[in-house]
């Protein structure tokens, strides 16, 4: 194992329990993807690491002593993972869920998610690809209850990025539930499934009476699992608007799944920005609006950042909101603290009047490193809008 003498802010991160190794904390790193040492300018162990870049950082610190990455070490791993998760598996209500987090879970790089029978692995960085024989037979010792894997490749480097990994084939799609809602997804096609699994609670209080008797307005809704959960949860109407052609296709397979009429739950092919024009054209007014937009995304015209641009769909969704309505304002931005989030739909308010109602962030199978909180990325508003 090689050797690797950090400076003095990388020390301060890994004795903080930051596990993602930051990338400006590592300069000139004339090695990756293995296993190192690390060791403090004075000379103490500070535990091992691997190396290997990926769109966060450059590697991910592992235990406070040198370890073996062999079938035994994920074993324990996996074994801790699934007691966490013990009340999802007993679920009659819930059958897709998320069994491994990452650094949540101890060992950053990799998440593996359950579809009914079914597992997802999703590799962050080549480094835990190259172990992935290893890590594969180390889970079906731990879950010999799964049928069949797939996986999603989410760096550069390889000439696809999804495919079966072992066991049975699923169906091309089929339907998995979470809190008694049924949804349509599929694991071989892309890197996206048909369900954003870390919004759980946000559709759970949809389901739950949050969409009571509301006509609610689903923004960059991809496959409508909002509108869906709203309309289950008593919505009088639903509208869902995505710029990619598809969304209509798979957000209608979500409400056959359920056996809702779609009469009443529109679907538009359209960017977001246009449609708030649109609406506010032609009079539009909506009890509820969602807005859960990717952290960055251009088209011909523009490009939206949430670190930079959340604000003006606040201000945009104000103009079309309801007397008394209701505003969920959702960002996955890792980079965003939740007060800096806070700050872009301050911004957006303006001078409008609004009470913050409450906070979900990720559900608890999403398991995070409490010692770092862009480990908690998810950051959900439900917000009381006096208008």
């Amino acid at each position: 194992m090689k050797k690797l003498v950090v400076g003095h802010l990388a020390e301060r991160n890994l004795k903080s329990g930051i596990q993602l190794l930051d990338g400006k904390c590592y300069p000139n790193l004339s090695f990756d993807n293995e296993v190192v040492a690390l060791y403090s300018e004075k000379g103490h162990l500070l535990g091992s690491a691997y190396l290997s870049k990926q769109n966060k950082g450059v590697g991910w610190f592992i235990n406070k002593n040198k370890v073996d990455l062999n079938q035994a070490y994920f074993e324990e791993l996996f074994r801790r993972a699934k007691e966490k998760r013990k009340s999802y598996s007993h679920s009659d209500l819930t059958t897709a869920y998320r069994v491994f987090n990452q650094d949540g879970d101890d060992f950053g790089g990799i998440s593996i998610d359950l579809y009914n029978d079914y597992a997802l692995f999703s590799w962050y960085n080549p480094y835990v690809y190259q172990l992935r024989e290893i890590i594969c037979k180390a889970f079906q010792n731990i879950f010999p209850e799964v049928s069949g894997a797939y996986e999603k490749i989410r760096f550069k480097g390889l000439d696809y990025e999804s495919a079966h990994l072992f066991g049975q084939e699923s169906p091309q799609t089929f339907t998995v539930l979470e809190n008694g809602v049924a949804y349509s997804v599929f694991l071989n096609d892309g890197l996206m499934t048909g369900i954003f699994l870390d919004q759980h609670d946000v559709r759970a209080s949809l389901v739950d009476g949050l969409a009571q008797s509301q006509s609610v307005l689903n923004m960059f809704s991809y496959t409508a699992a909002f509108s869906v959960a709203a309309a289950m949860g008593g919505a009088t109407k639903t509208t869902s608007v995505d710029l990619a052609k598809r969304s209509r296709e798979l957000s209608e397979a979500h409400f056959l799944a359920n056996g809702l009429s779609t009469d009443q739950h529109q679907f538009v092919v359209m960017d977001v920005f246009e449609y708030f024009k649109y609406a506010k054209r032609k009079g539009l007014c909506f009890d509820m609006i969602v807005i859960d937009p990717p952290s960055f995304a251009r088209n011909k015209k523009q490009t939206f950042s949430v670190v930079k641009d959340y604000h003006k769909l606040i201000t945009q969704a104000v103009e079309i909101l309801s007397p008394k309505g209701t505003i969920i304002a959702s960002t996955n931005a890792s980079n965003m603290t939740v007060e800096q989030f806070k700050k872009q739909l301050d911004k957006g308010f303006g001078q409008t009047k609004h009470r913050y109602h409450s906070l979900n962030q990720l559900p608890a199978d999403f398991t995070y490193n409490k010692n770092d909180e862009s480990s908690n990325y998810l950051k959900v508003f439900t917000i009381k809008v006096d208008v």
